[in-house]
């Protein structure tokens, strides 16, 4: 993937990760479509960006992918607008944290529909135009969530074990075709996401700190990757090291150390 001169489009661009990739990208960026559903956010962001780049292209869209009626609008938009995209990070994200059993069912539909449906639809849509013009780009930001089955995030570590995967299959499928995909899976990063997982009542848990990195180390490690055409990077050594020592656990191993821990079942 060469991102000189490229057409991004980058979902969840209103802060954090999102925000970082459209910073770190638009140097190079000939034009951008940046989309979240906060538009005083993006509108903030825009007009920095165009003072710091003023030939940028940038447009911005208010767009809520839990509601499908949004996304196919905005499906139906890029058409009309006849918009190219040669780069496309699927970075817009949204968790839970507690048990599944007191979760939110609204709130779990919505976790299917950010994390899941909305990255396969817009790649689907995207994906023939790429491999028409034999090049392009497929970003998308997983989680380290989903290697393993997470106690107190049942939802979102199997929507994230979806990204990883979906990401993986699509890579083999593309082979040859100019089109690079690849899966960044940061563990804990110092953003807005824990505040909004959290439910009533409870305190943001981000993990160990050794194990936090920052959104501007997750940016670099992803482009860097998906520009080296790797298939996945996570993002820090300790998270690395940790998850390799994840995966090589059994499963068997993995079920009696959740059955042991000290979170009794059922309690938030």
């Amino acid at each position: 993937m060469k991102f000189k001169n490229c057409n991004v489009l980058i979902t969840g661009a209103s802060a954090g990760i999102g925000r970082e990739f459209a910073r770190h990208l638009a140097d190079r960026a000939r034009s951008m479509i940046l989309i979240a559903r906060r538009d005083d956010r993006l509108i903030e962001l825009a007009d920095e960006l165009h003072r710091q780049y003023p030939k940028l292209d940038v447009h911005i869209r208010k767009v809520d992918l839990a509601d499908l009626v949004q996304l196919q609008n905005f499906l139906e938009w890029l058409d009309r607008e006849n918009l190219e995209v040669d780069l496309l990070i699927n970075n817009a994200g949204l968790g839970d944290s507690g048990s599944f059993a007191k979760s939110d069912p609204v709130r779990n539909n919505q976790i299917t529909l950010v994390n899941v449906t909305a990255p396969t639809s817009l790649t689907r849509h995207l994906l023939p135009q790429m491999i028409s013009r034999g090049q392009g780009g497929i970003l998308n930001v997983s989680s380290s969530a989903g290697f393993l089955p997470i106690p107190g995030s049942a939802v979102y570590a199997a929507s994230k074990a979806y990204v990883t995967s979906f990401s993986e299959s699509l890579r083999a499928e593309l082979r040859g075709t100019g089109v690079s995909v690849c899966a960044v899976c940061p563990g804990p990063v110092a953003t807005e996401f824990q505040q909004v997982a959290k439910r009533e009542g409870a305190k943001p848990n981000i993990g160990p700190k050794f194990l936090v990195v920052s959104v501007q180390q997750v940016v670099r490690d992803a482009i860097a990757a998906l520009e080296s055409d790797r298939p996945l990077v996570i993002p820090g050594f300790a998270m690395k090291l940790l998850m390799l020592l994840g995966r090589l656990i059994p499963l068997p191993v993995f079920r009696w150390v959740t059955r042991v821990s000290p979170r009794k079942r059922g309690v938030v």
